[in-house]
């Protein structure tokens, strides 16, 4: 428990009032009394928290079960228990129904077991309460995850969005380089054939293949591949070399990709070498 204990003791007999105070002097309870329902109701209204209430069922003006009644609508946390020395079935029916009671103790009552009742009052508003907080931290558990979910999904559709974009992108730069007059192929720094567009995949398939993941050395004739060293190495490298006995003019250059890592790439034209390409 990390709060005082406060029990409310209401009834319109003093000496009763006294019995019950003297009764917990030995507890950790602070006893407040009052001697009818209305002063019950102005002391909870100034002091909370309450645990529990004890109240008598027959008093004058506002009996016990308007006076649990009204507790419950608007303490509904604090336990509820109704005192009586009238043995009246229906009326303790009535109290327990209207009043949310807790427990019923008849006039007069044994010490040991109003003690013990109380204690388990006591313990039933803490764990009412936990039980509450626990309720209200999954709540709001559950309205941070549903807040991360919303952001999630948000970000997933930007990125799918972007994704799209990008596919649409590499498309249209797939179909611009397929429509070149010239060849492209693209090799990673390593010497391995990364990208070709569709002209120089037929130049290269009569020279001998073009397939995407062999080395230079698998694809392109020795002269050329001694200009992908020179690329290479910085230059941006331009000659007349030969591909299947015919005359290309070859351009060569470094490519940056945007992950960092560095390319050559190769752009040539055969037989119209004498034009500026």
């Amino acid at each position: 428990m990390t709060e005082n204990v406060t029990i409310l003791c209401v009834d319109d007999e003093a000496n009763v009032l006294r019995s019950l105070k003297r009764l917990f002097l030995d507890e950790d309870y602070e006893i407040v009394t009052a001697e009818s329902g209305s002063e019950g109701l102005n002391i909870l209204q100034q002091r909370q928290p309450v645990q529990v209430v004890i109240s008598d069922y027959r008093m004058p003006g506002m009996d016990g079960v308007d006076f649990l009644r009204q507790v419950h609508e608007r303490w509904p946390e604090t336990i509820r228990i109704v005192l009586s020395g009238y043995a009246d079935t229906a009326a303790v029916v009535s109290a327990i129904n209207e009043g949310q009671i807790y427990k019923f103790i008849p006039k007069p009552w044994n010490d040991d077991e109003l003690k013990m009742t109380i204690a388990k009052a006591v313990e039933r508003y803490f764990l009412i309460k936990a039980n509450r907080e626990l309720n209200e931290e999954l709540r709001e558990a559950n309205d941070e995850l549903s807040r991360i979910a919303v952001q999630l999904e948000e970000k997933v559709a930007e990125r799918t969005e972007e994704l799209l974009f990008q596919n649409k992108a590499l498309r249209h730069s797939q179909v611009i380089l397929n429509t070149l007059p010239v060849g492209v192929v693209g090799f990673d720094r390593g010497g391995t054939l990364v990208q070709r567009n569709r002209l120089a995949e037929e130049m290269l398939r009569n020279f001998r293949h073009s397939n995407l993941g062999e080395p230079a050395a698998a694809v392109l004739p020795p002269e050329w591949v001694a200009l992908l060293a020179e690329v290479r190495g910085g230059k941006v490298v331009r000659k007349e070399l030969v591909l299947g006995g015919k005359q290309c003019c070859v351009q060569g250059g470094m490519m940056n990709e945007p992950d960092g890592q560095a390319g050559m790439v190769l752009v040539f034209a055969c037989e119209n070498c004498g034009e500026e390409q």
